[in-house]
């Protein structure tokens, strides 16, 4: 397999992103919301893969199955074309680079971020609305919710870890499929890291934005399946989910832990392994004590 060397990705991400912060704001909203729609879409099928023996004494297995099938979203992500806000923490190298100034990826962050909030919302809506999570007599609802019921329950503290986690790994797969020349290896570098993420519950801001937001509208809109999930959990177990602590309890906590996992684990240790010029200074000083 044709593989770029760790400087070579480097080197090319970083003139790749300084293209991307050269985008309109009405195409940075546009593909953000592809983006967002994207790894919804690929929720809404890890979901109710997993929601397919979740039921039974293989649900174990049923997460494992739900984990391998979202790396199609991030698949789709980089091979159809469109911007992720996780993905693109890594614009960072060509800031520490001095390529583009620290404004222009704040300002591609804050709008891919906004498109990826609004494509994730709009399958959201559409998949809690349209009977998909019918599925299995409604096991496919009560995991869904379930799943939003969880992540809107994290301490403030469990987000920001396990979203820092997740970032690391998503900015890892971003890398390595980097590597690869050809779409066999880009694949292959792809669904791994992303498989581990969603296997460990780690937290990814833009997916939860999806998770959580599905799980409310489903509530509040189809009470067969709030009577699927209660038959199982009970009523009560829904007092945590609501819009408010959707946003402190996850959102912004995996927000601020994707940044810290994307920015400073990937994106500066490896500027800092393969393009850091060292300064004069130093060079002169390790030139001294070479003699």
């Amino acid at each position: 397999m044709n593989m770029s060397s760790p400087k070579e990705i480097a080197l090319g991400y970083s003139a790749m992103r300084v293209e991307k912060t050269n985008l309109t704001v009405a195409k940075m909203l546009l593909l953000g919301a592809l983006a967002g729609m994207f790894i919804a879409l690929a929720g809404t099928g890890s979901t109710i893969a997993q929601a397919t023996i979740a039921t039974t004494h293989l649900a174990s297995i049923g997460r494992l199955l739900g984990a391998a099938v979202f790396p199609v979203g991030l698949v789709m992500v980089l091979m159809a074309g469109s911007e992720l806000f996780t993905g693109n923490c890594l614009i960072i190298i060509p800031v520490l680079q001095k390529e583009i100034k620290l404004r222009a990826m704040l300002k591609n962050w804050l709008f891919v971020y906004i498109g990826n909030f609004a494509g994730s919302l709009l399958i959201a809506a559409m998949t809690a609305s349209s009977g998909v999570y019918s599925l299995f007599g409604n096991a496919a609802a009560v995991q869904a919710i379930s799943t939003a019921v969880t992540k809107a329950n994290l301490t403030f503290g469990d987000a920001l870890i396990r979203g820092i986690l997740c970032n690391f790994l998503v900015c890892i797969a971003v890398w390595i499929a980097f590597s690869a020349k050809d779409l066999a290896g880009k694949f292959l570098g792809l669904f791994m890291p992303i498989m581990l993420f969603v296997l460990c519950a780690f937290e990814h801001s833009i997916a939860n934005m999806y998770f959580i937001s599905a799980g409310l509208f489903m509530v509040r809109w189809n009470f067969g399946y709030v009577s699927a999930f209660a038959d199982k959990y009970g009523f009560e177990s829904l007092a945590g989910l609501g819009w408010r602590n959707m946003m402190i309890n996850n959102i912004i906590p995996s927000t601020i832990g994707n940044i810290i996992g994307g920015v400073v684990m990937v994106g500066m240790a490896y500027w800092f392994l393969f393009l850091r010029t060292p300064s004069a200074k130093a060079q002169t000083k390790a030139g001294g004590k070479k003699k």
